[in-house]
């Protein structure tokens, strides 16, 4: 297992550097980003696709062909990049400071020949990347063709062994320095790792391109010295040159300190220092000096240039703060401002500095993301504080997720306005971190009326009733608030009517609980426009019966809702008011003729739903109004008292006209449940009731068969001295009353308008029609009822 385990790992390493076999062999795919697997930073490596749906996404490659974006064939390269260092380095030494070769400096030099030599034969084997189509060639042709005709000659000259040119050359030629300096070839290798890493965002930009000048500056230095000593080991008289008018012994001394007095030179010449203690004796020296000198006027401007540019690109965010500030500072003397509006204006602006420096608040950043991404983020810091917000409560995940994703977070500075009183209703703000106050303004005089905090809400009623603004939000020290606008909010209502329902009565709730006399105003007013019919909300009766707000139903009804409208689930304001035990609502609904044996979609009645919640005075009261449990699943009802174990809920199910002894959909009776219990007691009541121990379900199962099976022998006993005969039931049958069964509503129930001989003219040369339109209300009541809004 073992081996075979071992053998298919080596195939597939195989098969990740080259492509498979012939036929319908593997292939290779080499566009990492198209990978299920691939990893995040593979499409700065990999081929993007072209545009339109004719473009390949999957490329595959030829027999024996490997990809250059292979993870095995980069890392191949980036160990060639660390021998080309050693190049760049021992190279230029033995040209300048070498005659003959050292045994030791020579294997290694022979040892990094044979390892690019090996590269030399992969280049044959490796697809490039043709510049005009941008697809991968993978022609073993074309890609010969190519090498062949770009860096075959180089390559192989730079791998060729000093022995072996030494035999080849002219003796008089000094092969062994001259031959060896052709191998700085291999230099363009460094130059693509380093254009590879700054692309790379694992690694800092600016060390990056820092290490980059430098190592391009070291080079050059020791080059440079390479070059100045072999000027002064070449030339006939070595007391007239440069290092030979400092030290006349030089060719005694070691490589070391030859080495090192010639970096020297070399760097005092590139740094422009010239401290005169050494300098060009002869012609020869002068005239490579001047052109050296004349190099290091381009290398300076590089490499100033450079560095300008990255210190001037990591300053750019302050000089442009400054300037800002300075322009606003100027501006607020121009124009006289108030000294708290200068103090707002630049506590502002340093503000969104920081911000923007420290990472927090990356605005452009976000919106050059994808929505989907957007919305991730926000949804992972914000979900949790708008979920915990009054106003949101009981909306569905969707509207949140999406409201959420319309949210913009923004930082103020301690007491700056977020919101001024008697101001355009455009956004509401949630509180995310910091405290608020809400400010009243009255004859010019500034009262604190309020305070919030986290997770607190402001701008909701100038935006959802569309009014001015009430307060002034300023805050008490640094904030950070979500702003929704107000269009966005909307918009997604209208797509949501049934939440913008709940959002709105979370808004009368949240005031009626305000002891605030501005917020009871606001409630009296929003309440006597319901009153007046001025408003078509799309309130349901179930929703206000939920509440157990009697208010509201009684309002509902009153504009002509049908008491009989259903849910989702087709249960009634009826069904509700009975399960929670809401008398009041009971009692309106009564009022405005619902039906009381109105069954849900389970079959279930309101009154077996007061029975099991246990509401004595709702089941007087239904039952003195017509309620029968035979109108509804009496056989459901009597199964799950049985499965209960409640011999006190049959007792009630007879005692209200409900036969026991009938079964359920899937004809299981109560007497089965109760065999299955083992509750002897309820057997016996069941029995005596008329239920039949012989009766079987749809499965073909008898009570009495269950006895058996199950081994219960008291109620076997207890079956076998039932009589033949049917005994006498002891329920009282109920007429029927006639009621009909209203069907369901599919529409989303909604307020119909009063009529207009109820409003006097009065009322509506004073409506607001305007308000009305432009408020949540008026937005979901014309998307509830198709019609466009004016």
């Amino acid at each position: 297992m073992k081996k075979d385990r071992k053998q298919s790992m080596k195939v597939a390493l195989k098969g990740s550097m080259c492509g498979g076999g012939g036929g319908g062999g593997r292939t290779h795919d080499i566009e990492q980003i198209s990978k299920d697997d691939g990893s995040m930073l593979s499409f700065s490596n990999g081929i993007l696709p072209s545009l339109g749906a004719r473009s390949s996404r999957r490329v595959k490659l030829r027999r024996s062909i490997i990809s250059p974006f292979d993870p095995q064939y980069r890392n191949w390269e980036n160990f060639l990049v660390v021998l080309v260092f050693y190049t760049a380095g021992v190279c230029p030494f033995e040209f300048g400071f070498m005659h003959q070769p050292i045994r030791a400096l020579s294997i290694t030099d022979n040892v990094v020949n044979a390892l690019f030599a090996i590269d030399i034969v992969l280049m044959f084997f490796v697809a490039y990347t043709d510049k005009i189509t941008y697809l991968l060639i993978d022609d073993h042709k074309e890609i010969a063709k190519r090498y062949l005709k770009t860096w075959f000659v180089l390559d192989v000259i730079s791998c060729i062994p000093s022995e072996a040119a030494h035999h080849v050359l002219p003796g008089k030629i000094q092969t062994y320095g001259y031959f060896n300096i052709l191998r700085l070839w291999r230099l363009r290798r460094v130059s693509a790792m380093f254009a590879r890493l700054e692309k790379d965002r694992r690694y800092d930009y600016f060390w990056v391109r820092c290490i980059k000048l430098l190592c391009v500056t070291i080079f050059t230095v020791h080059f440079a010295a390479c070059v100045f000593y072999l000027l002064a080991d070449k030339y006939k008289d070595p007391a007239r040159t440069w290092i030979g008018a400092s030290m006349e012994d030089f060719h005694q001394r070691s490589y070391f300190v030859r080495y090192v007095t010639s970096m020297y030179w070399s760097m005092t010449t590139v740094t422009t220092t010239g401290y005169g203690d050494l300098h060009p004796v002869n012609t020869g020296e002068m005239i490579f000096d001047t052109f050296f000198m004349l190099f290091n006027l381009g290398l300076s401007s590089y490499l100033i240039g450079n560095m300008t540019n990255l210190i001037v690109h990591n300053t750019s965010r302050t000089r442009r703060f400054r300037d800002t500030l300075q322009s606003a500072s100027g501006f607020a003397a121009r124009n006289q401002l108030p000294v708290r509006l200068q103090e707002q204006m630049l506590a502002h602006l340093s503000l969104r500095y920081r911000t923007d420096s420290e990472g927090v608040q990356q605005q452009e950043i976000l919106e050059s993301l994808p929505k989907a991404i957007r919305s991730s983020i926000a949804h992972f810091l914000f979900y949790n504080v708008v979920d915990k917000v009054y106003l949101f409560a009981g909306v569905s995940n969707d509207l949140l997720f999406q409201l959420v994703t319309e949210m913009k977070p923004e930082y103020f500075p301690p007491r700056e306005d977020v919101v001024l009183q008697n101001e355009a209703p455009t956004d509401l703000y949630v509180l995310v971190t910091g405290a608020v106050d809400l400010i009243a303004q009255s004859n010019g005089i500034e009262q604190v009326v309020g305070e919030l905090k986290t997770g607190d809400v402001c701008g909701e009623i100038g935006v959802l009733c569309y009014r001015p603004q009430l307060f002034t939000v300023r805050t008490k020290r640094l904030s950070q608030l979500l702003r929704l606008n107000r269009t966005s909010f909307l918009n997604l209502l209208q797509a949501n009517v049934g939440d913008g329902t709940i959002i709105m009565n979370n808004l009368l709730q949240h005031l009626k609980e305000r002891n605030d006399p501005i917020m009871q105003e606001i409630l009296t007013d929003t309440e006597s426009m319901l009153a007046r019919g001025r408003m078509d909300v799309p309130l349901s009766l179930c929703f206000a019966v939920g509440r157990g707000d009697d208010l509201l139903l009684n309002q509902l009804l009153r504009r002509g809702v049908d008491p009989n409208e259903v849910d989702g689930s087709g249960r009634t304001a009826m069904h509700i008011a009975a399960a929670s035990g809401y008398e009041h609502c009971i009692s309106l609904l009564l009022e405005y003729g619902a039906n009381v044996n109105m069954k849900d979609s389970e079959g279930n009645v309101p009154l077996w739903d007061a029975i099991l919640g246990g509401h004595g005075k709702i089941i007087k009261l239904l039952s003195d109004n017509g309620a029968r449990l035979s109108a509804g699943d009496v056989g459901q009802y009597a199964c799950t008292a049985a499965e209960q174990n409640r011999l006190d809920l049959l007792r009630l199910i007879v005692r209200h006209g409900g036969d026991v002894t009938l079964p359920k959909c899937s004809g299981t009776t109560a007497l089965h449940a109760a065999v299955s219990e083992g509750n002897v007691a309820m057997v016996e009541f069941l029995l005596r009731q008329g239920a039949e121990a012989d009766k079987p379900d749809i499965h073909g199962w008898t009570p009495r068969g269950l006895a058996e099976h199950q081994g219960h022998e008291e109620i076997l006993t207890l079956l076998q001295t039932v009589k033949s005969e049917t005994p006498r039931k002891s329920y009282v049958p109920i007429p029927d009353l006639g009621a009909t069964h209203l069907p369901k509503y599919n529409s989303e129930p909604v307020m119909t308008p009063a009529p207009e001989a109820h409003l006097g003219g009065e009322h509506r040369r004073r409506r607001r029609s305007n308000s009305f339109h432009n408020s949540l209300i008026g937005i979901m009541a014309a998307a509830s009822s198709g019609k466009p809004q004016t």
